[in-house]
C-alpha cells in the first residue's frame, strides 16, 4: 500500500471526497476507521472493492481522519468483508439505520451550476420529485442543498441528465422544518416581474435597432436580453403549474433561443461574406442604453440577494450581462476607430454562442 510519501500524493492527503454515483436506494449509514487509508490510491482501491457491491450508495472519504462513511442497504458486515482483504486495517465504528420517511438534508456538488439558467433547470427537474421541501443554491461553492423526504437516489437520477456534473456529497436526517416565506416570495416575484419587463423591452428595442444599424453585436446582445427574459419569465410561469407544463415551457423557450441564436450566427456569416457597415454611433449609444438597463437590474437584484442563493445567482447573472453590454460598446468604439466591421462580427458571434449554449442546457432537461 502507498504510504503517501510523494509530493503529489501528500498534497491530497487532507482532502475529503465523496463517491459520485450511488447505485441503489440505501437505508444504513456505517462509519469505518481505516488507518491505512491516507492517499487517493487507497481511496481508489476501496471504491473498486465496493463498486460492484449491490446496495452501496454515497461513500465519503475523510483522508485526514482516516475514516470512510458508506450509505448502504443490508448489514455492515458485508461492507467489512470487502474491506478486510485490502489490508488497510478497516474497523467498523458506528452503524445507524436511516429511518424511512422523515426529512433529509442532502447536499449535491454541481460543478457547472453558476447562473440562474442552471438553477431553474434544477428547480424544474426536481419540481415533482417526492416530498422536496426546500432548495438552497450556493453558486459560489457550486453546492445544492435539498430538504426532502423519500429517496436521495431519485433526486440524483433527475439531476444527472442535466449534464451539470451533479454528485452526492452527503445526506443526513434532518429535523428542520421549512415554513414558506409568503411575503418574501411575493417581493421576489415583484422583482422578477420588473426584471422580465426590462429585459423583454430591451430585447425588442435592441433587435430593431440592431437590424437598422447593421450590427450583429446589437442583434446578438438582444438575444442575450431574450435569454434573461426567458429565465425570469419561465420561473414566474412555472409557479404552481404541473410538471408537464413546466417542461413544455422550458423546451419552448430553449428551441426559441436556438432559432434566434442560429439566426444571429447566420447573420454574422452573411455580413462577413457580403460585407456590412455597422453604425458605430448607434452601437455605442444603444449598447450604453442596454448597459444602463442591466445595471438597473443589478441594483434591483442587489436589494434582494441577501435573501438566498437564488437571488445571489440572479445578481451574478446580471453582472455577466453588464460585461456583455460593455463588450458591445467597446466593439462600437473599435468599429469607429478602425473603420472595420470585424469587431462587431466577433462580439456578435461570441454572444450568440453564449445564448446557444444556454439553450442546449435547457433542451437537455428531461
Amino acid at each position: 500500500m502507498s504510504t503517501c510519501q510523494s509530493s503529489s500524493c501528500s498534497s491530497s492527503c487532507n482532502s475529503q471526497t465523496v463517491d459520485e454515483a450511488p447505485s441503489a436506494i440505501a437505508s444504513v449509514e456505517s462509519t469505518f476507521s481505516v488507518p491505512g487509508m491516507d492517499c487517493p490510491s487507497e481511496e481508489n482501491l476501496i471504491r473498486m472493492a465496493l463498486g460492484g457491491l449491490t446496495g452501496v450508495g454515497p461513500m465519503t472519504f475523510d483522508l485526514a481522519h482516516r475514516q470512510l462513511r458508506v450509505v448502504h442497504s443490508g448489514e455492515p458486515a458485508r461492507i467489512a468483508q470487502k474491506l478486510t482483504p485490502l489490508n488497510l486495517g478497516a474497523v467498523l465504528l458506528t452503524s445507524e439505520r436511516r429511518t424511512e420517511g422523515g426529512q433529509w438534508k442532502t447536499r449535491f456538488s454541481v460543478p457547472k451550476m453558476d447562473c440562474p439558467s442552471e438553477e431553474n433547470l434544477i428547480r424544474m427537474a426536481l419540481a415533482d420529485a417526492s416530498a422536496v421541501a426546500a432548495l438552497d443554491f450556493d453558486l459560489k461553492d457550486r453546492v445544492l442543498t435539498v430538504q426532502h423526504g423519500g429517496s436521495t437516489q431519485e433526486l440524483l437520477g433527475r439531476l444527472i441528465p442535466l449534464n451539470l456534473g451533479a454528485q452526492v456529497l452527503d445526506s443526513v436526517q434532518s429535523d428542520e422544518s421549512t415554513a414558506p416565506d409568503a411575503e418574501g416570495n411575493a417581493s421576489e416575484a415583484r422583482t422578477l416581474k420588473l426584471l422580465l419587463a426590462i429585459n423583454g423591452a430591451m430585447f425588442v428595442f435592441e433587435l430593431i435597432v440592431g437590424l437598422i444599424a447593421q450590427s450583429t453585436g446589437l442583434i446578438a446582445d438582444s438575444l442575450d436580453m431574450f435569454a434573461d427574459a426567458a429565465v425570469y419569465g419561465l420561473a414566474l410561469y412555472a409557479v404552481g403549474r404541473a410538471a408537464a407544463l413546466k417542461m413544455k415551457a422550458a423546451h419552448i423557450a430553449g428551441w426559441l433561443q436556438v432559432v434566434l441564436a442560429l439566426g444571429a450566427l447566420l447573420e454574422v456569416v452573411r455580413r462577413a461574406v457580403v460585407g456590412s457597415e455597422p453604425a458605430s454611433m448607434l452601437m455605442m449609444s444603444i449598447g450604453l442604453v442596454a448597459l444602463i438597463a442591466n445595471v438597473t437590474c443589478l441594483v434591483l437584484i442587489a436589494k434582494k440577494r441577501d435573501r438566498g442563493a437564488h437571488m445571489t445567482a440572479s445578481y451574478i447573472f446580471s453582472a455577466n450581462d453588464v460585461i456583455a453590454n460593455a463588450g458591445v460598446v467597446v466593439a462600437g468604439v473599435l468599429v469607429a476607430w478602425t473603420g472595420s466591421s470585424y469587431p462587431d462580427l466577433v462580439i456578435g458571434a461570441v454572444i450568440a454562442l453564449i445564448v446557444l449554449s444556454g439553450a442546449r442546457r435547457i433542451l437537455n432537461l428531461r
